[in-house]
């Protein structure tokens, strides 16, 4: 509620009002003391202003009270029929003058709606519904301790029935009563209204509020009864959201006993999920809730991983930014209460992690479901393979994120290694082409979609209204088929498509020349192919080199990891890099990690990996030669996992000393590299020491004369070196 300019308003009128006579003393106020004291500023206001008193005089003189007793009469009545505004007639029934009214003006007004285009009637309502919720509690509760009427029952006792058991026990059951007809409501309108009536059983607010009550209220013991009441229901299977009402309602009650035994067992460490009480677990979904921290990024690993703990605390991962349930074993069954609160207004999930769960295709059928909704606010889903290292995982740098803030309305589906098949591919066509999809990167990898899957998605991405821009589809057992449907969506004009992944599937040469067709169309706007461990021989160096080569090439990034690649292979890659003067990433390395450099105006990530492609000091030679061609786009070289040996890293260092090359990364872990060949990269950087800022001579035996020579430039203020990595442990 501190969100609503409204309440601002009544909080700081009260703390006004409060500061004054408190002199700086510690005080709490519950909302319903909020509500009291905003009610006696009222009167104090209408008192001084329009009666002449003083602010010292009593409180709620007989005109006042008859005005707040009409006016509680108004907010019940119409609470109970649902109205929120209400005509001249209503307010006569409760014999409201208007004039009158117009004094309380900070809880009621009027305004003005035009009916039928020809008349302009007069129409009221409350400053704020909390406001008439409120006065209709007051209002119930004023007759109940008065008259002892209960108002909330729907067959009134007679007269001679009245109070024929203990007063004591009348009012216990009058709150029960109240907190069954709230938890009855439907759509919960009667929420803040219950937190009202019981707060205002409270010995301090009835101190307030003397001068409107005829005889005493509440005792001690009916509270505690009431208390022992909610925590009853609180022990039933209530929806998630009324317990929360419920917690609010002890809050009122100033108990908090619950909400402390759980908080005590979190601070201690002892909090066992498995023990707790259905209560208690509504308790820890309050504070949960309460907490700014925990909603901000939500893990659910921290309390249970287990299916029952996400069902029970599924308020709180509606209402976190970032839900982790990475883990987790959940089913089917978790989707669909995931895709129901996606498609709730009040859900604030921007990104949720759903790794390694056996979701199957009706699990993600639920999620799609959600997804399509318009009310759908998720930004990332994520439901990837949590065994596999980090470096594998496709992350975004921080500048990398902003950027994509910036140019798209980002929405990430990642479902990797989730038992799905094509028919998981044939349930997100729909989603693909939906006009209201923001879906633009779509991660399907280690899931057996085969090639009919692949085919679903194919037909999606060339639909004009699929805003997919990365695709991945990495261990999807796939074949040269996927290929050529793959390539009809790269010959499409109104295809979107940025990025694709087709990593650890057997294409074989014949599947990247297919994939070439539609490569070398002039409509397609790929710029980032991930080819990694495909079982692809320099044959696809030759298809891929001439796609590279071609002024409508419009490839950034290229992946060819742990392919049969050789030295033939690399010497007709680097033909067509250097025909290319825009391609800026050529890649085949083991720790890859695709950034969409497709969203920068510019192209400034630049990038060559041939790690473990069976190269030798031949493809030093050929890469010296990228390295001083003009102009030289490359910036990033790992050569991992190659046997260079020394006389390699000679050749290449000779490319690395040119004032030509802007190299920045050097990656030569595991290349059966010595201290002579430190001795050629330090020569080589002492030559250029402006551009390298990252060096990893990782598993290799450098010695200590050659690791002298380049720890020495390491700390060498002119070199910009500022990471290097040796030895096994890194």
């Amino acid at each position: 509620m501190c969100h609503i300019p409204v309440f601002c308003w009544i909080t700081a009128t009260v703390l006004e009002d409060v500061l004054k006579t408190k002199e700086g003393a510690k005080f709490t106020l519950t909302l319903t003391d909020m509500y009291i004291h905003f009610l006696a500023v009222q009167d104090k206001v209408k008192k001084v202003k329009y009666d002449g008193g003083a602010e010292t005089d009593p409180h709620w003189s007989p005109k006042s009270r008859k005005m707040i007793e009409s006016l509680g009469k108004l907010a019940f009545d119409q609470l109970q029929k649902g109205n929120l505004i209400f005509y001249e007639s209503d307010l006569t029934e409760c014999g409201i003058d208007i004039r009158e009214a117009s004094v309380y003006s900070g809880m009621f007004t009027q305004i003005f709606k035009e009916e039928r285009g020809l008349y302009q009637d007069k129409v009221f309502c409350f400053i704020h519904l909390s406001v008439q919720e409120f006065l209709a509690a007051l209002h119930v509760h004023l007759t109940f301790i008065n008259s002892g009427l209960n108002l909330l029952e729907e067959e009134q006792q007679t007269t001679s029935k009245k109070f024929t058991r203990s007063k004591s026990f009348e009012m216990q059951f009058f709150f029960q009563s109240a907190v069954n007809k709230a938890l009855q409501s439907p759509n919960g309108h009667l929420d803040l209204f219950l937190r009202f009536l019981l707060g205002l059983s409270l010995q301090t607010n009835q101190t307030l509020l003397q001068g409107l009550l005829i005889q005493a209220g509440s005792s001690s013991q009916s509270n505690q009864e009431t208390i022992q009441y909610i925590k009853k229901k609180l022990s039933e299977n209530l929806s998630a959201e009324k317990s929360i009402n419920l917690f609010y309602c002890l809050n009122e009650l100033k108990d908090c006993s619950l909400v402390e035994e759980i908080q005590q067992r979190m601070r201690s460490g002892r909090l066992c999920t498995d023990e707790l009480s259905p209560a208690q677990w509504s308790a820890l979904v309050f504070i949960l809730l309460s907490s700014e921290k925990d909603l901000d990024v939500f893990d659910l690993k921290k309390y249970s991983a287990s299916e029952e703990a996400l069902l029970r605390l599924l308020p709180v991962v509606q209402a976190s930014n970032k839900a982790l349930l990475s883990g987790c074993n959940l089913s089917e069954r978790s989707c669909k209460a995931l895709s129901s609160f996606l498609r709730s207004q009040s859900s604030n999930v921007r990104e949720l992690n759903l790794n390694n769960n056996n979701l199957q295709d009706s699990g993600v059928k639920f999620l799609s479901v959600g997804v399509e909704s318009p009310h759908c606010k998720l930004e990332s889903l994520r439901s990837d393979q949590v065994i596999l290292s980090l470096k594998h995982e496709y992350t975004l740098s921080p500048g990398v994120f902003f950027c994509l803030l910036v140019y798209v309305c980002l929405f990430f589906l990642r479902l990797r290694g989730c038992n799905l098949s094509e028919r998981s591919c044939e349930a997100l066509f729909p989603v693909l082409i939906s006009d209201c999809s923001s879906l633009k990167e779509l991660d399907l990898s280690d899931n057996n979609l085969q090639d009919s899957g692949v085919k679903h998605l194919s037909l999606a991405a060339t639909n004009p209204h699929c805003k997919l821009q990365t695709l991945r589809v990495s261990h999807g057992n796939l074949t040269e088929r996927s290929c050529e449907a793959l390539s009809s969506v790269l010959n499409c004009q109104s295809s979107s498509l940025r990025a694709l992944n087709l990593s650890n599937n057997n294409l074989q040469d014949s599947g990247i020349k297919r994939l070439c067709a539609g490569l070398k169309s002039p409509h397609y706007k790929l710029e980032v192919l991930v080819l990694r461990s495909c079982n692809l021989s320099e044959r696809s160096c030759e298809d891929l080199s001439s796609v590279l080569s071609s002024q409508s090439s419009s490839l950034r990034e290229v992946d060819l990891s742990n392919n049969d690649l050789q030295d033939s292979g690399v010497k007709l890659l680097s033909v067509g890099v250097k025909s290319s003067t825009e391609m800026k990433t050529l890649r085949s390395d083991k720790e890859y990690s695709l950034t969409p450099v497709f969203l920068f105006p510019l192209f400034f990530l630049i990038n060559f990996r041939l790690s473990g492609c069976k190269l030798s000091e031949i493809s030093c030679e050929v890469l010296s030669s990228v390295l001083t061609s003009q102009p030289s786009s490359l910036r990033e070289l790992y050569l991992s996992d190659n046997d260079l040996g020394d006389s390699g890293i000679k050749l290449l260092s000779s490319g690395v000393k040119s004032t030509l090359c802007k190299l920045e990364i050097l990656t030569l872990s595991g290349c059966l590299i010595t201290d002579q060949g430190c001795d050629s990269l330090a020569s080589a950087l002492e030559s250029n020491p402006s551009h390298l800022r990252e060096l990893d001579l990782s598993y290799n035996h450098p010695g200590d004369t050659g690791m002298k020579l380049l720890l020495a430039g390491w700390k060498n203020p002119a070199w910009r070196l500022d990471t290097l990595r040796y030895g096994e442990n890194v």
